[in-house]
């Protein structure tokens, strides 16, 4: 479909490591002078659900300054632009967790707030894992928890997992899987 906004100018308000916030002149597509506001990612944002043979997976816990407030989700990362999205994946699972996975398989890409950023999401699965040692960044301090993969699930369902790569990611890997188990029985 076309493109009904026109830009008639933009300026950068502030700029970080990690973020840059435009404001955009706009024509809305009624026709309308306004503007816009655009937060541009300087990363791409990498989430990881661990799984192993018996089903369980893997959740790191820390205080969002963002939200002030504590949040479980599943091992993630930003990952530069211009980087493999898997290799990022990678380097996440093993400083957060210290898993090491022989298997890889992205269960999908997505856009976390696309009204108002450009961000872009990747969530992959891990399996054949390896245990190890973590090595947190200096602005982590990750709390590591093990369960059952459905007692995830429940988790995102009684709102326990906010967190929307997470949310989006289990939620998919578990209809996976209860397809995969359906298809077994027939």
């Amino acid at each position: 479909m076309k493109n009904l906004w026109k830009k008639l100018a933009q300026r950068e308000v502030y700029k970080n490591a990690w973020i840059e916030v435009e404001e955009h002149d706009v024509i809305s597509p009624r026709g309308k002078k306004g503007i816009y506001g655009k937060v541009k990612f300087k990363n791409k944002a990498i989430g990881i659900i661990a799984l192993d043979e018996s089903k369980h997976t893997w959740l790191v816990g820390q205080h969002r300054y963002t939200l002030d407030a504590y949040s479980w989700e599943i091992p993630m990362g930003g990952g530069a632009l211009a980087i493999d999205p898997l290799e990022t994946a990678k380097r996440e699972l093993k400083e957060e967790t210290g898993l090491t996975a022989k298997k890889w398989t992205l269960l999908m890409h997505l856009h976390t707030s696309n009204s108002v950023t450009d961000e872009e999401g990747f969530v992959f699965l891990a399996e054949d894992l390896t245990e190890g040692v973590t090595d947190f960044d200096d602005t982590e301090d990750l709390q590591i928890k093990k369960l059952p993969f459905q007692e995830v699930v429940r988790m995102v369902m009684d709102g326990e997992i906010t967190d929307a790569i997470s949310v989006a990611g289990i939620l998919k890997l578990d209809k996976m899987l209860g397809e995969i188990e359906l298809s077994n029985k027939h």
